[in-house]
Formats: structure tokens, C-alpha cells, sequence
């Protein structure tokens, strides 16, 4: 079968974007997985597929796999992304969109320098629903809010971890860190996604706060590793800085990718707001595997 993509780009986390308002593709878990293979097909942390508006008061729907092919709820840098295709692909002309995702409605909004920005919703923090499973676990007061306390083990010996834990519509662990450069990213996330708090997985994020409006963050994703920028982590990182009494409510994130906008007003209703870019990056045709 052959398809066509668009790969795209926000702050340096890369998409295959998929067009099914039209008709369904039928695509497997395996093929999401060939598309986002970096050797034998197109490349990308996750691959966003267009599907239409499944209620009237929505605009399209919103569907995002990781690369391993596994389906997934969210995907903020993506919706951006997703906008920015619905119109330079005259899918819509609309300046706010609104658009279902697995977990709810989010809305991108055209900004006039050209960047978009998107109400990714009110953040959660009941652990049954992020969800998170804190038994056994101690808890360290801090701001308005705190820290649990993971015990991981590994070949390395045992070690003791401070996690804020908090869901952007996709679970998120955040990691305190005095040097994001330095921080063990690649070892310490596995034990904390397989510590089995997570029961559907987490996204690891290391938080530096170089000063109340200006952090810098690394995220390693559940079924990618990881990436040079995460949406839903800068939401979930800068969320859990304003709760523990770090951050103002605007906050700029540099991650490796590039530089996002994230806006929050501290009570547990306020929806995360997210302005950064959206590239198109090519057009393409390929041929999936039977």
C-alpha cells in the first residue's frame, strides 16, 4: 500500500503526519511503527493522523501514535503541528480550531507572528486519574503541593528519587535537577516508567529552573526515549515548578529543539497554555510493507 505523509516539526520533536479526512487508511500498530522507524522508513518521534470531527462543536480529531506504534492520548507539540497542516492543506481556514483528542478537547489558536498556540486544558493531579499509584510511597511537602519518593533499583545500587507527578491528558513524572546537561536521563527514566507507580507508562521529565520565568528541560518519552522537545512535558514540568513555589505563571522552556511559551494560573481548573513554532518540513509518498 502506498500513502502520502507530511513530516513536520515543532521545536526540533518530529512528526509523520497522516490526512484521513477523506477516507481511512487502515494502517496497523506495525505500520506506525515502519513510518516512524529513523532507518528503514520516514522518521519521527510520533506519527498524527487528521480524522473528522467526530461531534458538530468539534473540528477535526486528533490521533497520535509513538513510534513503537503504540497509540497514545496526547501530544502537544503535535497539535501545533496538526493545525499548522489542516491549514496550509485548506482543511479548514478557521483561526481557533477545536479538536478532540483521546482525551479531550484542545484548541490550537493561530497567533499573528506566526506560531500557534494551544489550550492544552487544565492539568491533573489525583493519582488515580494521571494514573499514578503512590502506595508504599513517602510524600515531601513543598510549596503548595510536593514530591512522592521512588526508590529505583538498578545494577548501579539503589537509589532515591523526587518526582512530581501530574497528567497533561498523558502521564508525567518530574525530576529536580541542578544541571539538565549533565542529568542521568537515559538511565534513571527507564527504572522510574518501569517502577510500576505508572500502569500505563510515564513520560520522565528533568526540570532545571535557571529562574522564576526560565527553565530548561530534557524529557524522555514512554516509547520513544528521548526527544529534543515535549509539549505535554513543558506543560506538566512548568505546572508542577508553579505548585512547588518555583516558577511565576509564564514560564519560557529551552529544550534542546528550541524555545516554547508556557502560561499557567496556579488553580486546578486553569487550562496550560502552549505557544511555540510549527514547520512543514516535506512532502512525501511511501511504500508500506504488507
Amino acid at each position: 500500500m502506498r500513502i502520502q505523509f507530511t513530516k513536520m516539526q515543532g521545536a526540533g520533536n518530529d512528526f509523520v503526519v497522516l490526512d484521513e479526512t477523506r477516507a481511512p487508511l487502515g494502517l496497523t500498530k506495525d505500520h506506525y511503527r515502519f513510518l516512524g522507524d529513523r532507518h528503514f522508513g520516514v522518521g519521527a518521534d510520533q506519527i498524527l493522523t487528521v480524522r473528522p470531527a467526530p461531534t458538530p462543536d468539534t473540528d477535526f480529531e486528533y490521533i497520535i501514535h509513538n513510534a513503537d506504534g503504540a497509540e497514545v492520548e496526547q501530544c502537544g507539540n503535535g497539535a501545533r503541528c496538526f493545525a499548522r497542516f489542516v491549514r496550509e492543506q485548506k482543511l479548514s481556514d478557521k483561526d481557533v480550531l477545536r479538536v478532540q483528542t483521546k482525551k479531550g478537547v484542545i484548541e490550537p489558536r493561530f497567533a499573528p507572528d506566526g506560531r500557534i498556540t494551544v489550550n492544552m486544558g487544565r492539568p491533573i493531579f489525583a493519582p488515580e486519574q494521571i494514573p499514578f499509584n503512590p502506595n508504599g510511597l513517602s510524600f515531601t511537602p513543598m510549596g503548595s503541593w510536593g514530591n512522592w519518593v521512588l526508590e529505583l533499583k538498578g545494577s548501579a545500587g539503589n537509589a532515591l528519587v523526587s518526582i512530581a507527578t501530574v497528567s497533561m491528558g498523558n502521564p508525567h513524572a518530574v525530576v529536580l535537577v541542578e544541571d539538565v546537561d549533565h542529568a542521568p536521563v537515559r538511565t534513571l527514566s527507564p527504572p522510574i516508567q518501569q517502577s510500576g507507580h505508572f500502569p500505563e507508562g510515564v513520560n520522565v521529565g528533568f526540570l532545571q529552573i535557571k529562574n522564576r520565568s526560565h527553565v530548561k528541560l530534557r524529557v524522555f518519552e514512554r516509547g520513544v526515549g528521548e526527544t529534543l522537545a515535549c509539549g505535554t512535558g513543558s506543560c506538566a514540568a512548568v505546572v508542577a515548578g508553579i505548585r512547588l513555589g518555583l516558577l511565576d505563571p509564564s514560564v519560557e522552556v529551552e529544550t534542546r529543539g528550541g524555545l516554547l511559551g508556557i502560561a499557567w494560573g496556579g488553580r486546578e481548573t486553569d487550562p496550560v497554555l502552549m505557544t511555540g513554532p510549527a514547520v512543514t518540513v516535506f512532502h512525501g509518498t511511501i511504500e508500506l510493507p504488507d
